[in-house]
């Protein structure tokens, strides 16, 4: 946990957009809206989108802007209480039973007070999430909820409804401050309304191209401008035709390297078919690509370009 202060919260939309502008990331009005709100109401905020489009990353910019601790729960099935919550360290209770049995100590609730404290629990990020006396509230990101079953949303919602979690053998822990809870789903399946009502909703689209681009001349700054451009425009095309899955702008950012290591400084059909690996996931949409679809969708990219000079 971070021994230091954190920043304070933006009084102002215009406050947020910058807030989140400082760590690179650009948000829109609506997407900042809900970030603003969701701060100054203390409630968690529910994005929802495709992966890739930056939910994840809306969290870490506000820890790094916020200068708080950043806590992770990264959602998958059969997620349990154990790898979630809180464990018991075993092996160091198993290590005082054999201390105490060789000092001769046989008072039972004595043992068991000092096998179930504080020393020998480890802490998972639901428990970390709740905070520290004296610490700032962290950011707590609930990475791809929709990856865990029914059973563990339904415990996770008694969880943010007080931000408490009841220990038997040590009692209830509350947080002093509830922590900034941001969860992310790709919409694999659907998440049950109860735990929606208690967040502030929003739909994290993909960048549309003056976005991306201004995204791409932040996160890749050695790329050519004109090569920006075209992959961009590349890669906004990309997504309007029926692939299996569209790339994100992580990808976007991923491409505009691995060209920029490559010495691009424009687009040309062989170093697009050397290159759909970076962009692309699934070989599907590869070798649907490496027909004429690629060809004549980088002579549309550059005709539009040369055309808006």
């Amino acid at each position: 946990m971070a021994d230091h202060l954190s920043n304070p919260l933006p009084d102002t939309i215009d406050e947020t957009v910058s807030l989140l502008a400082g760590q690179n990331y650009l948000a829109g009005r609506s997407l900042a809206t809900v970030v603003f709100l969701a701060l100054r109401m203390k409630r968690p905020m529910f994005l929802e989108g495709e992966a890739g489009v930056g939910k994840t990353e809306i969290a870490k910019a506000l820890a790094k802007g916020l200068n708080r601790p950043l806590i992770r729960l990264q959602c998958y099935e059969g997620l349990d209480i154990a790898s979630a919550v809180y464990e018991w360290n075993y092996p160091a209770q198993m290590l005082d039973i054999r201390l105490s049995e060789a000092s001769g100590l046989q008072d039972r609730k004595s043992i068991e007070t000092s096998l179930y404290s504080e020393r020998h629990l480890i802490r998972r990020p639901v428990l970390q999430a709740l905070g520290e006396p004296g610490q700032p509230a962290p950011v707590f990101l609930i990475d791809e909820l929709d990856r865990t079953d029914e059973a563990f949303e339904a415990f996770l919602l008694e969880v943010l409804s007080d931000f408490q979690v009841t220990i038997p053998e040590l009692g209830t822990i509350k947080a002093a401050e509830p922590p900034i809870v941001v969860i992310t789903t790709n919409r694999t399946r659907e998440i049950h309304d109860a735990l929606k009502r208690r967040c502030l909703y929003h739909w994290v689209d993909y960048p549309d191209a003056a976005q991306e681009l201004e995204i791409l001349r932040r996160k890749v700054p050695g790329a050519a401008d004109a090569l920006s451009r075209q992959i961009v425009a590349y890669v906004q095309k990309l997504r309007s035709i029926d692939l299996f899955k569209n790339p994100g702008v992580a990808e976007t950012i991923d491409w505009a390297t691995a060209l920029t290591e490559l010495d691009r400084i424009a687009l040309d059909p062989e170093t697009i078919a050397d290159t759909l690996g970076t962009l692309l996931k699934y070989q599907e949409d590869i070798a649907r690509l490496k027909g004429g679809e690629s060809d004549r969708i980088l002579s549309d990219v550059k005709a539009e370009l040369l055309a808006a000079g």
